[in-house]
């Protein structure tokens, strides 16, 4: 049976809500249907039209795209500073005054960071680099807290054209090592530590251990963000520099260098096949023209808008999203440092009804959380600034979506539900507010200017109502240059599967009226029986019945069916975990997609292995689910949840 004409693929398909834009929000609104047809026309005049609008050139572009399959630059020989589009020429144009980020500290500290205070913040940062030997082409490792010196460090590595690298907070020493070896950075920018959940939490022991490992690092600087909370932090002379010692006394006079268009701007680790991770290589011109094209049109920002995007900025949500596309624009933003849930459940709801957030950002992970702990901790607050919802990061599933539009967009706000990768730099399928009909659990359509299919085993589009592979046919300002140091891994990994094509990995589905529904990982779809299965499909059918939360499907090998499914699911509030209701969950899911999709095994568990940005660790679920020994828990945001999923493991079974 083929992937187009197997019975479970109308589960998601069958999704009958449909929201067509408000009119008056059409009226206003950024993105307008005839960018569509304009984009299709002639995709590189599109392009090279928003990058003479949009960005502030020290030297024109003469080509817009040079592509020699699978290497592409784009907007070749302009040359540009992401640092000025992000700072100077705003505070050039009047707004020095203008709010860059409120930035919210977890025990409750603020700091208000205008477009002026950035502006002299990076130069002054930028100037210490350069004291500590760093020169264009350098690379700099970041191992940073959300704290405002962190998007300064960044734009202060662009400012002089330092690509820098920035590593998650949460990332072992291992894993940090790994990536300034790779990366052959010269300087690690750090902190003594961070708020999380009530503690301080110390970060340089974890640099310490990884600087032993990493023979190119010649300086760390440090930030002071615990101060006398933190633990003894060492410190080695001659090696290790305070920010405050360093950075303060500089001059607030850097200009930017002028740089080409293809100059690195970052590596991004990302995980691969191998234990190896992969270097992801973002250059400039065509970055920021995906970023901020993107972040204002999906977005729908206007001047006054108070934005946040509550990924954190240690991965690519962060850099595009948080600071490279919003600053671009001018945007006000939110930086908050801790989690959802301290000091309580509505801690995001009281930061939005204090700054007045009108944009709201973030992951399906945490709004099933909120999903999980009630309605009632955000109607406690006004929400009513909020007039554009987005989910960024994981396939949604229709329920959280609904929820979400409900209870936090007050029936009004539309949901932007947007796919895109590490690898893409850019937002490449997504509703555009005000011009798109949205379906609870569709990313709806590729953007203007991306061409994006849904293609067979063979390579061939399938029709409408069909599913397989997503790829992308044309390149994209933002796309990924390569694996840094790597171009063969970079042709097999993205370019080989399909020839001419980019395959991003995930399985899609296009409904009747072209639709793209995201599936999630390719390596996260099961074959049961010869029937290839979605784990999101089958966690989709799961989080539907009133019970559950939140739910999580991982396939195991099984010697009848080839593969078994194995669900871990976490009930709502006010439910028990029973067999009866594992037995009526597995129930559920074979009316809802088919017999074929009834777990083999249903767990139930407070919580989920997820790290720190949310994402679930399914390998780790695997492990569980088969007995093995567990794989490396370092990323965990809490390495207990895996036992305690073994100790409490419900399972039932025909």
């Amino acid at each position: 049976m083929s992937v187009d004409q197997r019975p479970e693929i109308e589960n998601l398909l069958a999704e009958g809500r449909v929201f067509p834009p408000d009119p008056a929000f059409a009226a206003q609104a950024n993105a307008q249907p005839d960018l569509y047809d304009e984009a299709a026309r002639d995709p590189e005049a599109f392009w090279a039209k928003i990058a003479r609008e949009t960005v502030t050139w020290n030297e024109p572009f003469h080509t817009t795209l040079d592509w020699e399959l699978p290497f592409a630059k784009w907007f070749v020989g302009g040359k540009l500073n992401m640092s000025e589009n992000c700072v100077d020429r705003h505070v050039a144009s009047g707004l020095g005054d203008k709010v860059a980020y409120h930035w919210v500290g977890e025990p409750g500290d603020t700091r208000t960071i205008t477009f002026g205070d950035l502006h002299r913040e990076v130069q002054k940062a930028a100037n210490a680099l350069l004291e500590l030997g760093i020169e264009a082409g350098d690379r700099v490792a970041i191992y940073m807290p959300m704290i405002p010196e962190l998007p300064i460090a960044m734009l202060a590595c662009a400012r002089i054209g330092a690509p820098h690298t920035v590593v998650f907070a949460g990332f072992s020493a291992e894993a940090l090592s790994g990536r300034i070896n790779d990366a052959q950075a010269k300087l690690v920018i750090t902190a003594d530590g961070s708020y999380r959940r009530g503690k301080a939490m110390p970060l340089k022991a974890a640099v310490d251990e990884a600087v032993a490992a990493s023979p190119t690092i010649e300086h760390v600087l440090m930030v002071r963000r615990l101060g006398e909370a933190a633990p003894e932090t060492t410190f080695v002379d001659g090696r290790d520099i305070w920010w405050h010692d360093l950075v303060d006394r500089q001059e607030a006079d850097c200009p930017p260098v002028p740089l080409d268009s293809e100059h690195m701007l970052y590596l991004l680790y990302t995980s691969g096949s191998t234990a190896k991770p992969k270097g992801i290589t973002h250059t400039t011109a065509g970055y920021l023209v995906g970023t901020s094209y993107s972040h204002k049109q999906i977005f729908d920002i206007k001047p006054d808008d108070v934005y946040w995007c509550a990924a954190d900025i240690g991965w690519v949500t962060g850099h595009s999203y948080i600071v490279y596309g919003p600053l671009a624009n001018g945007t006000t933003g939110v930086l908050y440092e801790g989690t959802p849930d301290s000091p309580a459940w509505d801690r995001w709801w009281q930061i939005i009804e204090e700054y007045k957030v009108s944009v709201l950002y973030c992951a399906p992970t945490a709004i099933r959380a909120f999903m999980k702990q009630g309605a009632e901790h955000p109607a406690k607050h006004d929400l009513s600034t909020l007039r554009v919802l987005g989910s960024v990061g994981e396939p949604i599933n229709p329920e959280a979506w609904m929820w979400y539009r409900e209870h936090i967009g007050g029936n009004r706000a539309p949901v932007v539900d947007t796919w895109w990768q590490t690898e893409t730099g850019q937002i490449l399928i997504s509703p555009l507010p005000g011009v798109t009909t949205t379906k609870p659990g569709s990313a709806t359509f590729p953007l203007p200017g991306i061409e994006a299919d849904i293609v067979d085993g063979d390579g061939n589009s399938v029709p409408n109502g069909g599913g397989g592979y997503l790829v992308l046919k044309r390149p994209w300002p933002a796309m990924l240059r390569g694996i840094y140091g790597d171009p063969e891994r970079y042709k097999e990994t993205y370019w080989s599967r399909f020839p001419g094509m980019y395959f991003a990995g995930d399985g899609a589905k296009r409904d009747e009226e072209g639709y793209f529904w995201l599936l999630g990982r390719v390596d996260d779809v099961m074959n049961i029986s010869g029937h290839r299965l979605s784990t999101t499909e089958i966690e989709s059918a799961l989080v539907s019945h009133p019970a559950v939360a939140e739910a999580a499907v991982v396939g195991g090998p099984d010697p009848v069916t080839g593969e078994a499914i194995n669900a871990f699911v976490i009930l709502r509030l006010g439910f028990d975990p029973t067999p009866e209701l594992g037995e009526e969950l597995r129930k559920h899911v074979a009316t809802k997609i088919s017999p074929i999709a009834k777990p083999k095994s249903l767990m139930f568990t407070p919580d989920l292995p997820k790290t720190r940005s949310g994402k679930i660790m399914r390998r780790l679920l695997r492990d569980i689910a088969q007995g093995r020994s567990l794989g490396d828990t370092t990323t965990l945001a809490d390495a207990t949840v895996v036992e305690t999923i073994r100790e409490n493991s419900l399972k039932s079974e025909d």
